[in-house]
């Protein structure tokens, strides 16, 4: 599993949850070669609410994205809006992402519908010494844009990105796609072109008047770790478990 995020050398300038006086600190992957545009930068996508915890940089946008395996994609389908739990993967300056050709959901998004991406990572509750100052310490990232359809040979490449992202090594030793259920599955791509990223750590941030009550106050971290793996019933086979 990816390791945690957080704790790494603190970043000049980055603030807290409030005041900004506390630095956040994050670990930022390596940036890929493509876009260079800074996250953030448009006006859809500047953060108004905290912006002090807002993060610009686009290898702190692949760092999130690489740790997370699950997103949330929104469309509005006339007056409703839905949101989906999708797998993903990044590829580069762009999501891919795999649905059946029978959803409808998936399908407007085929044809062009604007959708929004987000990707949570949840590090820790912060246990403050209030109410109005508990929170949480987290990395989020959003993405906005119209998704493509990939086809051709790019297709078949593109679902075992999906799948090495989330199953490392299993590509190799499986059966891959079938004709009749790689017609049964689209994949589409949303670029990075308009991004947000947000980034809370640290501990509470209660006001003055508030330190002197008997309550403790600190922060449990959140942890995402995989558990013993449970064979299945109709194994024929004598193997060892993937190690991750």
């Amino acid at each position: 599993m990816e390791p945690p995020l957080s704790g790494g050398p603190a970043r000049d300038g980055a603030g807290s949850r409030d005041t900004g006086s506390r630095p956040r600190t994050v670990v930022a992957a390596p940036a890929d070669t493509g876009s260079t545009e800074a996250v953030g930068g448009t006006d859809r996508t500047r953060v108004r609410r905290l912006p002090e915890l807002a993060v610009h940089d686009r290898a702190t946008l692949h760092a999130v994205l690489d740790a997370g395996r699950v997103g949330h994609l929104a469309i509005g389908d006339g007056h409703q809006p839905y949101a989906l739990p999708v797998a993903y993967a990044r590829d580069g300056e762009r999501v891919l992402l795999h649905g059946s050709t029978g959803s409808r959901l998936f399908r407007h998004l085929a044809a062009g519908a604007p959708a929004c991406l987000t990707v949570t990572l949840l590090d820790g509750l912060v246990l403050a010494r209030s109410a109005f100052a508990s929170s949480m310490n987290y990395r989020c990232a959003m993405v906005l844009g119209e998704l493509s359809v990939v086809d051709g040979d790019d297709r078949l490449v593109a679902l075992e990105r999906i799948s090495e992202h989330l199953l490392p090594g299993r590509w190799a030793a499986i059966r891959p796609p079938s004709a009749k259920e790689l017609a049964a599955t689209l994949v589409l791509a949303l670029p990075l072109d308009e991004c947000s990223v947000k980034v809370s750590a640290g501990p509470p941030d209660d006001d003055a008047d508030d330190l002197d009550r008997p309550v403790w106050a600190g922060v449990v971290p959140v942890e995402e770790t995989l558990g013993t793996p449970q064979p299945d019933p109709r194994l024929r086979h004598d193997l060892p478990p993937p190690e991750w």
